[in-house]
C-alpha cells in the first residue's frame, strides 16, 4: 500500500516511516455505483482518496432532492477535516460510478501531522486548497442558480 500512497500529490512529501504509519491502517474500499460512502450526519471519522472512479459529493435536501457540490475522481481528497473539531459529515459522498477509495482514520493522519509540524502544515495545506477550491466552485454554481431567477419588478 506504500506505493498507493507515495503516487499520490498529497502524500509525495512524506518520509518512508510516515508512509508505513499510515499504510498500516489504512483500507482500500471497492463500492458499486449508487452507494453510499458516508451519509450527511453520519460520524465523520475518516479521511478519504478517491483511487479509481467517481465519487459525487451531495447535499440532500428534502425527500429525493440534492445539489450535487462536486464530482472527484482519481487522486481527489473529501471526507472528514484532520484538524477542526466538525463531529459529522456535512455532506454525503455517493459513487456515481463503480470506485475504489482509500480510508483513513483522521485520528492517524492527526497523530503524524502533531509529531511532525512541518508535514502537517504541508498536507493541511494541500487538503484546505482541495476544499476551498470545491467551496469556490460551488460558489459560482450557485451564483449562476441565482441570477438564472427572473427578478419580478
Amino acid at each position: 500500500m506504500a506505493g498507493t500512497l507515495t503516487s499520490h500529490e498529497i502524500f509525495g512529501f512524506l518520509t518512508p516511516d510516515q508512509v508505513n504509519a499510515i499504510s498500516e491502517r489504512a483500507e482500500h474500499l471497492s463500492f458499486e455505483a449508487g452507494e453510499n460512502v458516508y451519509m450527511k450526519g453520519d460520524d465523520a471519522r475518516n479521511f478519504f482518496i478517491v483511487l479509481d472512479g467517481e465519487v459525487t459529493l451531495r447535499l440532500p435536501g428534502q425527500g429525493e432532492m440534492c445539489i450535487v457540490i462536486d464530482q472527484l475522481g482519481r487522486g481527489d481528497v473529501f471526507g472528514g477535516p484532520l484538524g477542526g473539531q466538525r463531529q459529522t459529515y456535512l455532506l454525503t459522498a455517493h459513487c456515481t460510478q463503480d470506485a475504489t477509495v482509500l480510508r483513513i482514520e483522521n485520528s492517524v493522519m492527526r497523530s503524524l501531522m502533531e509529531q511532525d509540524q512541518r508535514m502537517g502544515y504541508h498536507l493541511q495545506s494541500h487538503i484546505s486548497e482541495a476544499y476551498y477550491n470545491r467551496y469556490v466552485d460551488t460558489m459560482k454554481k450557485l451564483q449562476s442558480i441565482v441570477m438564472s431567477i427572473p427578478v419580478e419588478a
